[in-house]
């Protein structure tokens, strides 16, 4: 079964940066669209950000300005840059991928593949 694979998690200080990495164990995604979704203990999961398989990019609103989505250049893969970090950003980071439309580009019911996630904290 097709996985998709996350890495570039950690501990960060507040106001630091990590950036986040997704890629396939197998096949394409590239007529996909691919996410990111976090879940903090004790949250249900929630949406982050999302590149559209046409290109267009939408984020959470907590994290507009702060955090970049972007593919690969063979739109097989997806990062996550995370800018100035809050204590409140820390979660477990899940990358998605999905035949997703655009107004349901947020929800995570429109995706059918999941990576296992990693850790992200940020803490002083």
């Amino acid at each position: 079964q097709v996985q998709l694979v996350e890495s570039g998690g950690g501990l960060v200080q507040p106001g630091g940066s990590l950036r986040l990495a997704c890629a396939p164990s197998e096949g394409t995604f590239r007529d996909y669209a691919m996410s990111w979704f976090r879940q903090a203990p004790g949250k249900e999961r929630e949406f982050v950000a999302a590149s559209s398989r046409t290109g267009y990019t939408y984020y959470a609103d907590s994290v507009k300005g702060r955090f970049t989505i972007s593919r690969g250049s063979d739109k097989n893969t997806v990062d996550l840059q995370m800018e100035t970090l809050i204590p409140e950003d820390t979660a477990v980071y899940y990358c998605a991928a999905g035949r997703a439309i655009l107004s349901s580009i947020r929800s995570p019911d429109a995706y059918n593949y999941w990576g296992q996630g990693t850790q992200v904290t940020v803490s002083s």
